[in-house]
């Protein structure tokens, strides 16, 4: 499928990346506890994967990707998608686009994630730093980035709307829970052979739980009155602490990779998911 290509491209100059990362602590059998900063709330901070750089989880559980042993190609189930809840309206848009209209072609973010998580956007690697008063959150591919105050301020009404939104965060325990609101309708929902755009009535919240110091859930709920019959409740995603401790600069450019990308999407496709 058209969209194997495109990850084939990106997973290249993730593969590229490879050697320059500085190794972190290996994971143990039996993990830890989750860290936690000096406010008593747990320490969200690392660097997180889903065990491999693009394409998913390994078949059989085997450490894959950059550091690993390969690229295993266990995917499961596919997980239910942003498009599959669009009103009729807006099933009759997507019959009018295709991949060539993807804006990550064009180096813009998407509003969500291609592997259903958010700190990726169109990769497979995210860095998270904790501060008192802030989450960051790192993208490694397109040097993508958000800011989460958690400090009890409400969203801003100053600022235009963004390909990733406006976020303000608070405690829930010890869960993180992110709001978002004030998207841009230009950027999709995700890449990469799914046709998925979205409303400027957009609104994520997501929920960040550290189970332990080796593994992170999130749970998210999307909201778009404009474009979605309902709400679209994103299968639990589990990711894990990676065996090395600082993110790469992938840039997007409009020189090489751009083409190869486009040149892909250009490609006649089986079908939109």
């Amino acid at each position: 499928m058209k969209h194997l290509a495109i990850t084939a491209v990106i997973a290249g100059m993730l593969a590229w990346s490879a050697g320059a990362q500085t190794p972190a602590p290996a994971s143990t059998p039996s993990a830890p506890p989750a860290p936690r900063t000096a406010d008593g709330h747990p320490d969200l901070s690392g660097v997180w994967w889903q065990g491999q750089d693009i394409g998913g989880r390994p078949a059989g559980g085997a450490a894959a990707g950059r550091g690993g042993a390969g690229r295993g190609g266990g995917r499961g189930a596919a997980p239910r998608t942003f498009s599959s809840l669009y009103q009729p309206s807006a099933q009759a848009k997507a019959k009018t686009l295709s991949d060539k209209d993807d804006p990550s072609l064009d180096c813009t973010p998407t509003a969500f994630g291609t592997l259903n998580v958010s700190l990726f956007d169109v990769g497979a690697v995210g860095q998270i730093v904790q501060t008192p008063k802030f989450v960051i959150m790192l993208t490694e591919t397109y040097n993508g980035f958000q800011i989460i105050p958690i400090d009890g301020r409400p969203h801003r009404d100053s600022v235009p709307p963004s390909n990733r939104g406006d976020a303000v965060g608070r405690w829930d325990g010890d869960t993180l829970v992110v709001d978002k609101n004030n998207f841009t309708d230009t950027s999709w929902i995700s890449a990469e052979g799914r046709v998925s755009f979205h409303s400027d009535a957009l609104h994520v919240v997501e929920r960040y739980h550290r189970v332990d110091a080796n593994t992170l859930e999130i749970d998210a709920t999307l909201d778009d009155p404009k474009v979605l019959t309902g709400p679209w409740i994103v299968p639990k995603q589990t990711l894990r602490l990676a065996p090395f401790d600082q993110i790469m600069e992938l840039a997007c450019s409009a020189g090489d990779v751009k083409a190869l990308i486009e040149g892909a999407a250009a490609q006649p496709s089986s079908g939109k998911n």
